[in-house]
């Protein structure tokens, strides 16, 4: 099986995305992974601190081990956005196939010296673990927006600059970049997030000379994700999406079933939610049907 490292630089060169989907729960890693096998793509799983403290680093782990051993199955393990060198080093022990450092609140300066520590670490344990950073910030949770926060970068003038995204590359050596372009964590309730700065993540991608992630993808525009993904995007980041399907779905289940109190005969209404999220995502990423 090839890498992960290799998976990413084989959809750069196809201009194709991989899906990167968050988990809570069982029923959340069940509904991806169906959909990912039904289409034969290669998928990666995240977990934030919060999602992988309820889980259990190696708890999960080991659930994304032994999926991809029974099934010969492309299913990598991120730790995502970890904002400590303590979490890092647990997803790291945890056997966890990439990490997200967050730094993206610091200064430009602070977060490069950070990040350099946790990249010597991590390629001091094991080299073939991906880095990547964060390079401007997006907003703190997965959640359903009614307006944006004051602190996020949306403002052309706030965005990751080319120059600097070259800079950080250069200094702390990470594998893989997520820039702030007019993306933002979360989606709005009612209307479609902000346009991406689509010019800009070309310019990002030719400057940083490493692959580009796309955090806050819930609520992006189709047109945008393809034109994100033709700049150089290789890898997309959806989570608030997947919630909203999930707390639906259980919310069906119980609908439909007033009176039951087994779980696993309440969740597969979660599950296929989840799934038709994960499949039209996956096939917009990767040119499916187009």
């Amino acid at each position: 099986m090839k890498t992960l490292k290799e998976y990413i630089l084989e959809a750069e060169k196809n201009k194709v995305a991989i899906g990167h989907f968050n988990i809570s729960d069982i029923a959340g890693l069940k509904g991806i992974f169906e959909s990912a096998k039904v289409l034969n793509l290669p998928i990666i799983i995240g977990a934030s601190e919060g999602e992988a403290g309820f889980i259990g680093y190696k708890q999960i782990g080991a659930l994304i081990k032994s999926l991809r051993e029974q099934y010969n199955y492309p299913i990598f393990l991120n730790a995502d956005h970890t904002k400590s060198l303590e979490k890092i080093k647990e997803a790291v022990e945890a056997g966890f196939d990439a990490v997200l450092f967050d730094a993206g609140k610091l200064s430009f300066e602070e977060n490069i010296k950070k990040t350099k520590e946790v990249v010597e670490y991590v390629k001091s344990v094991n080299p073939n673990i991906l880095v990547e950073a964060e390079l401007g910030y997006l907003g703190s949770g997965s959640v359903i927006l009614k307006e944006i926060s004051k602190d996020v970068s949306i403002k052309a003038d706030d965005l990751t600059k080319p120059e600097e995204a070259k800079l950080f590359v250069q200094e702390t050596g990470v594998d893989l970049l997520a820039p702030a372009v007019g993306n933002i964590h979360g989606m709005f309730k009612n209307v479609p997030n902000p346009n991406l700065d689509i010019n800009r993540i070309k310019e990002i991608r030719q400057s940083a000379g490493i692959p580009l992630v796309l955090h806050g993808g819930s609520g992006i525009k189709d047109e945008d994700f393809t034109s994100a993904i033709e700049a150089g995007v290789s890898i997309i980041h959806i989570n608030t999406e997947i919630r909203l399907a999930w707390r639906q779905g259980l919310e069906k289940g119980l609908k439909e079933n007033p009176e039951e109190v087994t779980p696993y005969k309440i969740l597969p209404c979660a599950i296929d939610a989840i799934k038709e999220v994960v499949e039209k995502r996956l096939k917009l990423f990767s040119k499916i049907n187009q």
